[in-house]
């Protein structure tokens, strides 16, 4: 699809709120929804890249509790006329239908091509993508299998949601700050992933999230990978104003 943007299309991914605790992700999540307010006065669509959360189960009668500063400004924003893109990411992709019934938004489980002022972007959380990574593949392959989520949607809601928490944090300490160092053009998935692509199809930017470093690199002669990084340490984004794509940090 190509058009001409009525206002500014805005990029941000990897909130995981509610992490670390309920005290620090409370702060990040009302400094979220500031930037929400900020942008809404000339925003045309927004793009919320995965990770959304630190984890996400819908039973089929409960949801996870909080966030409801973050739903209620995302709600008042579709209702306003702005059209909001949520991505499934590999720490929320347990999002079934109460999100974007209650809120308005539009789900994206995989990549999503568009094209403005002649520009083409392709834009999508990164998990799994690139030629590595091949234990992680084959978990969200079984994470996203209905049998998965019908066997953890069994567990009472106490226990799965801590279990999740547990897993999340641990997966974090073990991960450290390794995360947030860049591991050079040849070895960096995402990067590698990108420059794959261009050799069947153009595109002029390439927008992920899931590496946690904010990055603007050349992959091409005339194509940029952009990563949006996180908001636990970098407060990151990026905006397209219909000839320019910034990386931003909101109060950072």
């Amino acid at each position: 699809m190509s058009n001409l943007p009525k206002g500014k299309i805005y990029f941000a991914s990897d909130f995981h709120l509610g992490a670390p605790n309920e005290a620090t992700s409370l702060v990040r999540e009302k400094l979220i929804v500031k930037w929400l307010d900020e942008i809404s006065s000339d925003a045309s669509e927004i793009f919320l890249v995965g990770d959304v959360f630190d984890f996400w189960f819908e039973y089929k009668r409960a949801v996870p509790r909080g966030y409801t500063r973050l739903l209620g400004k995302i709600s008042e924003l579709t209702d306003r006329g702005i059209a909001i893109h949520w991505f499934l990411g590999n720490h929320d992709m347990w999002i079934f239908d109460y999100i974007p019934s209650e809120c308005g938004v539009q789900m994206h489980g995989a990549n999503v091509e568009r094209e403005w002022n002649g520009k083409r972007f392709l834009i999508g959380h990164g998990d799994g993508l690139g030629p590595d990574d091949h234990g992680y593949k084959i978990v969200k392959k079984i994470f996203r299998s209905k049998v998965c989520q019908w066997l953890f949607a069994r567990l009472h809601p106490n226990f799965g949601i801590w279990l999740a928490h547990s897993l999340s944090g641990y997966s974090r300490s073990n991960t450290g700050d390794s995360d947030r160092k860049f591991l050079g053009d040849d070895k960096e998935w995402l990067m590698v992933y990108c420059k794959d692509v261009l050799k069947k199809q153009h595109y002029d930017y390439f927008i992920f999230g899931h590496r946690h470093l904010p990055l603007d690199k050349m992959v091409g002669p005339n194509s940029r990978y952009v990563n949006l990084g996180e908001w636990l340490h970098y407060n990151s984004y990026a905006s397209w104003d219909g000839s320019n794509l910034e990386l931003k940090y909101f109060e950072n």
